[in-house]
């Protein structure tokens, strides 16, 4: 069975990690570290990322769509769970009374992207 992964995914991994990038990266800075580790930690990040991608695509395609969604939702899980426990109270604490409008602009941005996707 091979992994349908169309572009309105690709795009919404990417958009939703940007702010949790920048969150990241200005808290280190803040603590006082230098560009350099900076980037080295997310370059590191990167290579391990696309590494671990490939494993995983590679390693999936010879599961069942049961075996695939079932790991689809987990994932799913730990990502509601990583926005529910970091970046909502960060977001709360730096923007007060838009955090709610923003979540929703999000959710918005990433429903539109998935019916885009559907024609």
């Amino acid at each position: 069975m091979a992994i349908n992964l169309d572009w309105v995914t690709v795009a919404a991994i990417f958009l939703s990690n940007i702010p949790q990038g920048l969150s990241s990266a200005a808290g280190m800075k803040k603590a006082g570290r230098s560009m350099g580790y900076i980037f080295g930690v997310w370059g590191a990040i990167s290579v391990i990322s696309a590494i671990s991608a490939l494993l995983g695509y590679t390693l999936f395609s010879h599961f069942s769509g049961e075996v695939i969604a079932a790991t689809t939702a987990v994932a799913a899980g730990g990502i509601l769970a990583t926005i529910s426990d970091t970046m909502i109270p960060e977001a709360f604490e730096e923007t007060h009374d838009f955090a709610g409008l923003i979540t929703v602009g999000g959710f918005l941005v990433a429903f539109v992207l998935s019916k885009l996707g559907e024609t």
